[in-house]
């Protein structure tokens, strides 16, 4: 591969394998109206929010990081209280108990209101106008969660560009184009200290496992399997691998206060993205090059997913992200470009159709799913086993295969993104 190809991969990669604290759609919302408060240059006196259905979606039932709440309003006022725009997705990484009480005084005065953007031209935008000492400012975010187009202050464009620059729902056209024997033949033949960096995700997403297994957060699957799971699941890399994985959500979407390594915009991917094949690479103590290059197979596989399903949609991430991991499966147990499509195929098979109800600690469930499922695919691929093209949406051709999956959760099941936030706004 050319190093000019390599090159604009590894950037690919470094720009959306990012550590995160906190779900990224009220982390993207705090870090807009951040930006909006530094702008106007005072904490403003009132602050309003009109938002795609997507974000609304994924930040309801979220717990927000070191506030023991969930939900929008007090992530809106901590932007405006503690944000640093330049911390990017740790935004809130200063919160204190203090702040969080000042946020709830912020709140109950009614400073903050929130609508649904109908016409919102991107799954993920976020426009936030905020007034304070008779200035007024505009910010928006749309196409990806970190992706200023516009800053606005009492009526002058400050900064302005297309949601298509430097971010959008789908691939940019500045992006290599990615099928899986590019990603296969990166992955495996990359030279090692040119992708080593991959092992911040591990570094950062199994610390918020064992995090999370020291205390209660979320629905506590992880420490539940870990601690009552041997009698059902038995001592095996299948149950280690939900444990670890599904603790590193619980701490994320419990709220608490750690960063992890995200996969195109979420937490939730990065971390299935990276646990189950961390957890199984310790248990068969593979390599430091199998670790790193089975994360990277792993990754750029779940980006390359992103790329044609864009970054928010009626489709549970999880179903992408433990697609990419059980790429890094079959890498780890030997396996080859085969293999590694054969599994692909077997996730499609099985995963696809899985909704996104929003982000929440239940989401931990979704991801054991997940995770078991690419274990059951990886083996299966590995004994020479493979849904066929005479089965479902199942192509011969692994690019196909994963084309007729992203089809179906960006277009198909638009009309069930909208009844599922109908359902959840309307409960």
């Amino acid at each position: 591969m050319e190093k000019s190809l390599r090159q604009s991969i590894i950037d690919l990669i470094k720009r959306e394998v990012v550590p995160a604290v906190g779900c990224t759609e009220p982390v993207a919302v705090a870090l807009c109206v951040a930006k909006a408060t530094e702008t106007l240059g005072c904490l403003p006196e009132k602050i309003e929010l009109f938002l795609s259905g997507n974000i609304i979606k994924n930040a309801m039932g979220v717990g927000i990081p070191g506030t023991g709440m969930i939900g929008l309003p007090i992530a809106v006022a901590l932007g405006a209280l503690v944000g640093k725009s330049e911390y990017s997705l740790e935004v809130l990484r200063d919160v204190t108990p203090e702040a969080v009480e000042e946020g709830k005084r912020y709140i109950a005065e009614g400073r903050i209101s929130i609508a649904l953007e109908t016409d919102a031209p991107s799954n993920l935008h976020i426009d936030v106008r905020a007034q304070g000492d008779d200035h007024s400012v505009r910010a928006i975010i749309s196409g990806a969660h970190t992706n200023f187009i516009l800053i606005e202050k009492d009526g002058e464009v400050l900064f302005e560009k297309s949601a298509e620059s430097g971010g959008s729902d789908t691939a940019s056209s500045a992006d290599p184009e990615l099928n899986m024997q590019m990603v296969y033949d990166f992955a495996t033949t990359a030279p090692l200290e040119e992708i080593s960096f991959i092992l911040e995700a591990k570094n950062l997403n199994l610390a918020a496992a064992q995090f999370a297994l020291k205390g209660e957060y979320g629905h506590c699957l992880g420490s539940t399997v870990l601690h009552f799971g041997e009698k059902f699941f038995g001592d095996t890399p299948v149950a280690h691998a939900i444990t670890l994985t599904s603790a590193a959500c619980d701490a994320r979407m419990g709220g608490a206060m750690v960063p992890v390594m995200s996969n195109s915009g979420s937490g939730n991917q990065g971390i299935t993205a990276t646990m189950p094949v961390v957890s199984y690479a310790m248990d068969i103590n593979a390599s430091d090059e199998q670790m790193v290059r089975a994360l990277v197979l792993s990754h750029l596989t779940s980006i390359y997913i992103k790329q044609s399903l864009g970054r928010l949609s009626a489709l549970c991430g999880c179903v992408v992200a433990s697609t990419g991991a059980t790429s890094g499966l079959v890498y780890l147990m030997g396996g080859g470009y085969d293999q590694v499509c054969d599994a692909v195929k077997n996730m499609v098979a099985n995963l696809t159709g899985m909704i996104c109800d929003g982000a929440k600690p239940s989401c931990s469930m979704k991801i054991s799913s997940g995770v078991s499922t690419a274990m059951m695919s990886a083996m299966l691929a590995m004994q020479g086993f493979a849904v066929t093209s005479a089965e479902g949406i199942i192509s011969d051709d692994v690019d196909e295969t994963i084309h007729n999956l992203t089809s179906i959760g960006r277009d198909s099941m638009q009309a069930t993104d909208k009844l599922v936030l109908k359902i959840m706004t309307c409960k």
